[in-house]
C-alpha cells in the first residue's frame, strides 16, 4: 500500500483514476451552478435544479478524501474553484460583448447565466467552506475509527459540509431580502435534502471507494497532515 507520503502512484504522476473522480467532482460542480437557477418541486418542496447533481460533487469530494487523503482533495476542492471562476469570467464576458444585430436571445442569456455579485460571492465561499468543512471531518475521522464504518464517516461529513454551505449561502443571498422564518425553513430544507441525497447513494460511495483502493493500491490516513486550507505546496 501507499504512504501518506506517496498518494497518487509509484511513477509520481497522477493516475488515470485519479484524473476521472477530480474531474467529474469539477464537472458536477459547474454543472450545478449553472443549472441552479431553475427552481424545481419535488415532492411538495422547491428547490433549485441543482439539486440533482450537487451533492455528487460531495460524494466524489468524499471519495478523494478517503482514497488519496486530505493533501489531493485540498488541491481538487482549489482547481474546482479556479475552474469555476474561469467559466464565470467567461460567461460574464459574453454577456458584456455587443450581440449581433439580428439575435434576440440577450435577456434570456443575463437571465440564465448572468450572476448578481452577492449571489456570486455567496456561493464561491459556500463552496469553499462546505467543501473543506466536508473533507477535513473525513479525514480526522477516517484516522479516529481506524478506517472503519465508511458510511459514518462519508455521511457525517456531509451533514457538516452541507450544513456549512447551505447556511453560508443562503444566508449571504438573501438575508434582508426575505424574513428569517422562510430564510431558516429553506436552509433546512436544503441541507437536510442534499445530506438525505449522499445517505441514499451510499452503496455508490462503498463501491467507488473499494474499486479505487484495489486499483490504486492505496489507503491515505492523513496523520502528519496539516490541515490548513492554503498549504497547496504539501
Amino acid at each position: 500500500m501507499a504512504t501518506p507520503s506517496q498518494p497518487i502512484s509509484v511513477t509520481g504522476r497522477y493516475s488515470h483514476w485519479f484524473l476521472l473522480v477530480a474531474s467529474i467532482f469539477i464537472a458536477c460542480l459547474i454543472a450545478s451552478n449553472i443549472i441552479a437557477v431553475k427552481l424545481i418541486n419535488m415532492f411538495g418542496l422547491v428547490l433549485p435544479a441543482a439539486i440533482i447533481i450537487f451533492p455528487i460533487s460531495y460524494i466524489f469530494g468524499d471519495v478523494l478524501t478517503e482514497v488519496y487523503g486530505y493533501r489531493q482533495a485540498r488541491r481538487v476542492i482549489w482547481l474546482g474553484f479556479f475552474c469555476n471562476l474561469i467559466v464565470v469570467i467567461a460567461i460574464w464576458i459574453g454577456q458584456i460583448l455587443p450581440a449581433a444585430s439580428f439575435w434576440n436571445g440577450q435577456a434570456a442569456y443575463e437571465r440564465i447565466l448572468g450572476y448578481t455579485p452577492r449571489l456570486l460571492g455567496a456561493s464561491f465561499l459556500a463552496y469553499l467552506v462546505g467543501e473543506f468543512a466536508n473533507s477535513f471531518v473525513l479525514a480526522k475521522m477516517k484516522m479516529a475509527t481506524h478506517g472503519r464504518w465508511l458510511w459514518a464517516r462519508t455521511i457525517g461529513s456531509t451533514l457538516v459540509g452541507q450544513g456549512l454551505d447551505s447556511l453560508v449561502f443562503m444566508t449571504l443571498s438573501f438575508i434582508g431580502t426575505i424574513p428569517l422564518s422562510v430564510l431558516s425553513g429553506a436552509i433546512v430544507v436544503q441541507w437536510l435534502s442534499k445530506s438525505a441525497y449522499e445517505a441514499i447513494a451510499t452503496p455508490l460511495t462503498y463501491g467507488a471507494v473499494n474499486f479505487l483502493k484495489k486499483r490504486e493500491e492505496i489507503d491515505v490516513f492523513d496523520r502528519d497532515t496539516r490541515f490548513n486550507p492554503f498549504l497547496l505546496g504539501e
